[in-house]
């Protein structure tokens, strides 16, 4: 099968080699499975980076999360051959290939009125945000929260699902188009932080109080603002840094303006306590076929030739494989039309692709950077 490896860690778009190799075999309480649809998050980028939590001894196969067909169970493996799991790959045989190896004990059945496009593209983000909201920051009905990023990967799914439990969102996000785009993921109110003073249209837009939940994904400087647009006994989610900067919170502003920093680490749930998860993805799924969620996948790929023609660096590209296209689900192709159409150029790095080609298909995350090579701008 062909599989996109890494042999020594760095830029995913410089260093991921197609090579011919052998199948993975699925040990015990494990299935293989085809790949039908793969995500490309920010976490992908750090793990081929080396700078990722969890490091992966080399060579191996990128691509944390999957959604597949099942193809041949191990022994003690509780799931059919022919059924559809979305999850993580396990044993550094990841999603960027034909084939890979999955637990069904820690992955989900899609499904079969979802596609593996749209499977894939909820399973990380959206999870994450129903931790963060829901799990951890208590979100109740009514109370106003304020998304950083919220045109990306997670903020996007963050507005969506402050709307679907009925809250009152305000949407930063960096220029005109990425605007627009939270406006029709369901905003009530937009900041530009790229032109506007995000502290001062947050504190306009709430008559003074600030928010109730801030969902921070970038860290960095706007951290240091958002944590000044906390209300009395509100909470501040740090959910991630991709800004670069790890920020700090002066115990003091936390306890003079009585509200909490709170850390949200979905994957720890694995390690500690699994049991949410079944609820997690039974509400997403539940809201999805709802109609009240739909994630923002800006550009399936289907054809790597294609994009080599227009990417260019900075910016790099993305794609993802299938082994077996006569058994392609159509619905996964199918690009959401109730967002604006992108440039690859414009792509943010979260978001997902597919590739049905059975013997062509390539990884590279779009990621604008700066001249040391950081992100050099949240979404």
């Amino acid at each position: 099968m062909k599989a996109w490896l890494l042999h020594e860690p760095g830029d995913p778009w410089d260093n991921l080699r197609l090579e011919d190799v052998d199948p993975p075999a699925p040990g015990p309480q494990s299935v293989r499975v085809r790949v039908d649809a793969c995500d490309l998050n920010f976490a992908d980028i750090l793990q081929c980076q080396g700078s990722y939590q969890v490091r992966l001894p080399t060579p191996f196969v990128p691509g944390m999360n999957v959604a597949g067909t099942v193809l041949e169970a191990g022994e003690g493996a509780d799931v059919e051959v022919g059924r559809r799991l979305i999850g993580s790959s396990i044993g550094g045989h990841g999603g960027f290939a034909e084939q890979t190896i999955m637990k069904p004990s820690v992955s989900s059945l899609i499904p079969d009125d979802v596609s593996a496009v749209t499977a894939v593209g909820m399973h990380v983000t959206y999870g994450t945000s129903w931790f963060a909201l829901h799990r951890r920051g208590n979100l109740q009905p009514g109370e106003t929260v304020l998304v950083l990023a919220a045109a990306g990967g997670v903020g996007s799914s963050a507005v969506q699902l402050a709307k679907a439990h009925g809250c009152w969102v305000i949407a930063a996000a960096g220029g005109a188009e990425k605007l627009e785009t939270c406006r029709q993921l369901g905003a009530d109110v937009v900041v530009d932080y790229t032109n506007d003073d995000l502290y001062e249209r947050v504190m306009e837009a709430t008559s003074g109080r600030g928010c109730d939940v801030v969902y921070d994904p970038v860290g960095g400087d706007y951290f240091d603002i958002a944590r000044r647009l906390v209300a009395w006994e509100g909470r501040l989610l740090v959910v991630g840094f991709a800004s670069g900067r790890i920020p700090s919170a002066p115990a003091n502003h936390v306890l003079v303006k009585n509200y909490s920093v709170v850390g949200v680490h979905m994957g720890g749930y694995r390690q500690f306590d699994d049991k949410p998860f079944e609820q997690c993805y039974r509400e997403l799924y539940d809201l999805l076929l709802a109609g009240k969620i739909e994630p923002l996948v800006s550009e399936t790929c289907r054809a790597p030739s294609r994009i080599c023609s227009i990417a260019r660096p900075p910016v790099a590209w993305s794609s993802t494989p299938r082994s077996d296209s006569s058994t392609h689900d159509s619905s996964s192709d199918l690009i959401p039309t109730q967002y604006p159409s992108r440039e690859v150029s414009d792509v943010d790095p979260r978001r997902q692709f597919h590739d049905h080609r059975p013997d062509s298909f390539a990884h590279r995350a779009l990621l604008r950077r700066d001249g040391q090579g950081r992100p050099s701008r949240p979404c």
